[in-house]
């Protein structure tokens, strides 16, 4: 089976990354493509951001552009880089890892990934009305978000709700078609205790994805209503609630954080068995925590509700399911530990970003599981504990994991190996960065400073001076990266098949691989993956696939 491309462009033409392509591996491309685009304009921002609190007054911008700025900051870093790049991934990695030809529903795939450009527009174009972009925050919380001094109708605010409600259809018809292609489209063989732990986490992932979003979608286009058609879902005036909405926003939001942390456990789970040299410790419970963090994922959301006068007895209930979530994870933890514990350990820049990002993800678990007590939670709400701790887990450990995932899987699908010394230049100035702008923001938050300030008292100058130096070398890092991804693209060294030496269907395909995957020869699956050392074949057609394998690389 191959897709009917909606691109007249041929293969290997790059021409094709411009149009409607139903080929998966293009679409990634795309979706990362896009993404890290809009994370340049997000980390502008908050370079900007940055730079106003490098000092105590307010100098740099006026407050209400201030105020836009970090809204617009998280919106655009969440719903318009995370996602989608993690889509992206998705789109590359999980019909090659399954041996599937594409994904089950092609041309659903290519509109999920262009209402991305197109809710992107929409967020961009709000600083260009006259209302300015929306300024409540990325969770645009009533009655905040319902006000609307200046009386347009085309406000920020209606631009942002708008393009979060289209964030989430995308969204959903994206997970639609990940579950059912890992369900429906697996290879021959390829049982569910045979299948690549990054596609367990993306089922999990897109499954919580079909849970949660709908409530935060409906609850967005609630809110537009509100703003523009004069009902009264929020509006206490009206008879309306406004703590409503923060069930609907939070009953998907947190468990966001699993749809983003979840694939990159996947990637963790992929990447320290290949540069360890060493089978995945503990194989089937690392597969099975995926779902056991979605259970709990869905019965914690109310733990960011803590100040906002919800029943003592449902805080204490949150609190413990909230802490329980620390158990499917820590399994998955000591996983990698033992993994890695006797192997032979290979420092490449993959591995790096994977050792980075595992460092930062148990510091932000530490920091979680304080904020899951209602008495700490309730001291440091809206303050830049919480910020820290959200930047640890989304930055410091999910960004880190998807350059990890980039470095491993470029030569794959782009055929080109990636500069190792650039990468590793890549790796540091991250990893440092990232530590120090965001670890004095938990002392900042013990100490009492609000977040969504752009002034403070002087006594927190000096972890904001060292906050404001971390986050611009954090910008500095994205240099490196983005020449490394360019020249190596265009003049790097060609890749062969598995430079990596890994396990994994992926791998034994041509580096680009062909449009229709393996085609006619589907491999049949008869063993695990991460089988280093056992000598035992992962498939039953190995050697058919290599004599292909071969003829695809001479005639290359």
């Amino acid at each position: 089976m191959t897709s009917t491309s909606l691109s007249p462009e041929p293969p290997g033409s790059w021409r094709r990354y411009f149009g409607f392509s139903t080929d998966a591996k293009v679409i990634g491309i795309q979706y990362i493509v896009v993404a890290f685009f809009f994370f340049l304009v997000g980390g502008l921002l908050a370079m900007i951001i940055r730079g106003e609190l490098i000092t105590p007054a307010s100098d740099l911008v006026d407050r209400t552009v201030y105020n836009g700025l970090y809204t617009m900051h998280g919106t655009i870093m969440l719903f318009l880089f995370i996602f989608p790049v993690l889509n992206g991934l998705n789109n590359l990695l999980i019909p090659t890892m399954i041996g599937a030809p594409d994904m089950a529903f092609p041309r659903l795939n290519t509109a999920a990934f262009w209402l991305v450009p197109v809710f992107g527009t929409l967020l961009i174009a709000s600083f260009f009305v006259p209302s300015g972009p929306a300024t409540s925050g990325w969770w645009s919380y009533p009655p905040v978000s319902l006000q609307n001094p200046s009386g347009y109708l085309i406000s920020g605010e209606f631009l942002w709700v708008l393009a979060v409600a289209l964030s989430g259809i995308s969204s959903i018809m994206g997970a639609v078609n990940f579950v059912t292609t890992i369900i429906r489209m697996r290879a021959p063989g390829m049982t569910w205790f045979r299948m690549p732990v990054f596609c367990w986490t993306a089922l999990a992932a897109q499954s919580l994805q079909l849970i949660g979003l709908p409530a935060l979608t409906g609850g967005a286009l609630m809110l537009l209503f509100d703003l523009v058609a004069g009902t009264s879902f929020y509006r206490p005036e009206g008879g309306g609630d406004p703590v409503l909405y923060q069930h609907f926003f939070w009953f998907y939001s947190h468990p966001a954080v699993y749809v983003i942390i979840l694939p990159v456990f996947g990637i963790f789970s992929e990447l320290f068995p290949v540069y360890s040299r060493k089978p995945l410790f503990g194989y089937v419970y690392v597969a099975l925590a995926s779902f056991i963090i979605v259970g709990l994922g869905l019965i914690v959301w109310v733990h960011h509700m803590f100040p906002s006068g919800v029943a003592q007895w449902m805080r204490n209930l949150f609190m413990v399911t909230t802490m329980l979530i620390a158990v499917p994870t820590g399994v998955k933890v000591f996983a990698w530990l033992g993994t890695m514990w006797g192997g032979k350990i290979r420092l490449t820049t993959p591995m790096l970003f994977c050792i980075g990002g595992l460092f930062n993800f148990v510091f932000a678990g530490i920091t979680g599981i304080m904020l899951a007590t209602v008495p700490v939670d309730i001291h440091v709400s809206n303050t830049y504990f919480v910020v820290g701790h959200f930047h640890y887990v989304i930055y410091g450990a999910a960004v880190m994991g998807i350059f990890a995932a980039i470095y491993h899987w470029f030569p794959k699908f782009t055929g080109r190996m990636p500069y190792e010394g650039l990468g590793k230049l890549h790796f540091l100035l991250t990893f440092v960065g990232a530590n120090l702008n965001f670890l004095p923001m938990h002392p900042l938050g013990l100490m009492g400073m609000p977040r969504r300030v752009s002034s403070y008292d002087t006594e927190f100058a000096f972890w904001n001076v060292l906050a404001s130096l971390g986050a611009f070398l954090l910008g500095v890092s994205i240099i490196p990266f983005l020449l490394n991804m360019i020249s190596s693209w265009v003049r790097g060294p060609r890749a062969p098949h598995n430079p990596w030496n890994a396990i994994g269907l992926e791998w034994l395909l041509p580096s680009p691989p062909p449009e229709d995957n393996f085609g006619e020869h589907v491999p049949t699956v008869i063993s695990r993956p991460y089988g280093y050392g056992s000598g035992e074949p992962l498939v039953e057609n190995q050697a058919q696939i290599e004599r292909a394998l071969t003829l695809a690389e001479a005639t290359r």
